[in-house]
């Protein structure tokens, strides 16, 4: 049976604020360190149906980079959905949900750019 495992290191500063978040796992094919601005990991849990989170981002990440990582998210959420529920359209609804908010994200940069 394959166990792989997947190890994350978050380096905090004296403020407890992610300076660093470093991720490995054993499937990669060749194991290495890889650095990463940000991370949100979800769990369910079955017995209170609720979902677990840990979401960090850290001091570096950029407001442009947290748009696109979350533009990115939502494609991949609907894409996961798909796979789970494949007769249903909601997977449409989350892709049209995602180019909105990447659409909405680039009004707002054009306001505020001098």
């Amino acid at each position: 049976m394959d166990n792989p495992q997947i190890q994350i290191q978050i380096d905090l500063d004296e403020k407890k604020v992610p300076e660093k978040i470093i991720w490995t796992s054993s499937s990669l094919p060749e194991p290495k360190d890889l650095d990463a601005k940000a991370m949100l990991l979800s769990f369910w849990d079955s017995k209170d149906k609720t979902a677990i989170r840990l979401d960090l981002w850290t001091k570096t990440m950029m407001v442009d980079e947290m748009a696109d990582f979350f533009y990115q998210t939502f494609l991949s959420f609907s894409d996961t959905y798909h796979r789970s529920v494949p007769d249903s359209m909601l997977h449409e609804d989350i892709k049209k949900f995602a180019h909105s908010f990447k659409e909405k994200f680039k009004q707002e940069q054009v306001k505020h750019t001098p």
